[in-house]
């Protein structure tokens, strides 16, 4: 059995527990503590009054304050607009393929365009611009509408194949397969002919019969040696630079679904220095013309 625990005149109350004989005393909190907790309960009723704290359906309440991180960021937006202002009407109104002759006008287009692809473009062709499996990678000479600074200019502006605008590249190669334009032997030709521009071909039997395949139906695009259209934005299929792959699988169903990628019209969501300081910065890259 544990020892009942000794009292002493003037101990606190307990709380009532006894853990083998020991009490433990219901000490009052410190007057500090408690008054740094009210006031900390006071402070947090304020604030939530004064300044955006309770969220809602669409959204948090605003405080009496009426103060906003939005509003603020839209503020120093428009305050580097107007430091801005003077050199973006220059941009402007340059041509384009005299800007590269303004050293000044020059450096400020490619690092605002640097900003601007990092923002809008670097989803799609990658932060450095080398591109994915669908996305063209912007580094090389290998352009589908052309690679010169007006070229890239109105691409950026208007898109590919987009809805929205009416002046976008457009170009539409045909599902051959789907759609019962060839056979299944014949797409088995053809792949091997395309296979034979730039590498070696899976089945160099079959690429005699497919250069007759491309020819009928490949060549008014793609031209008959296979180098592309710029035009049309057809590929050139000599190079061994692919958009979507350039092994035998890829090829055959490319030839037989066909390829459809789309570009935004930047021009409806960004303004003419932006997309001109985009245009900028993607052609000096590496692989503008």
């Amino acid at each position: 059995m544990s020892k009942a625990p000794q009292h002493h005149k003037g101990d606190p109350q307990t709380t009532g527990h006894n853990w083998d004989g020991i009490e433990e005393f219901d000490n009052p909190m410190p007057r500090w503590w408690l008054w740094t907790f009210y006031a900390c309960i006071v402070w947090a009723i304020g604030y939530s009054i004064a300044y955006p704290a309770w969220p809602g359906i669409k959204s948090a309440s605003a405080g009496l304050l009426g103060w906003s991180t939005r509003a603020d960021v839209a503020r120093e937006i428009e305050a580097v607009n107007e430091a801005n202002a003077a050199i973006n009407a220059r941009l402007v109104a340059a041509d384009l393929t005299q800007i590269s002759n303004d050293p000044e006008l020059n450096s400020y287009a490619v690092s605002a365009g640097a900003a601007v692809f990092k923002t809008w473009c670097a989803q799609c062709h990658g932060a450095g611009a080398a591109g994915a499996k669908g996305y063209p990678n912007l580094l090389d000479d290998d352009w589908l509408w052309g690679g010169d600074i007006e070229s890239i200019h109105y691409t950026v502006t208007h898109g590919v194949r987009n809805e929205d605008d009416g002046d976008a590249r457009y170009s539409q190669m045909p599902a051959f397969g789907r759609d019962d334009l060839l056979s299944d032997e014949e797409i088995d030709q053809v792949t091997n002919f395309v296979m034979s521009l730039s590498e070696t071909p899976m089945d160099a039997s079959l690429v005699a019969a497919g250069k007759v395949v491309f020819e009928d139906n490949c060549a008014s695009c793609h031209m008959p040696d296979g180098t592309g259209d710029r035009t049309q934005g057809a590929p050139n299929l000599t190079d061994a630079i692919w958009l979507y792959g350039g092994d035998y699988d890829t090829i055959k169903e490319t030839v037989t679904n066909a390829r459809f990628g789309v570009m935004p019209a930047w021009g409806l969501r960004l303004n003419e220095d932006q997309i001109r300081a985009a245009a900028l910065y993607v052609h000096q890259l590496g692989g503008g013309e």
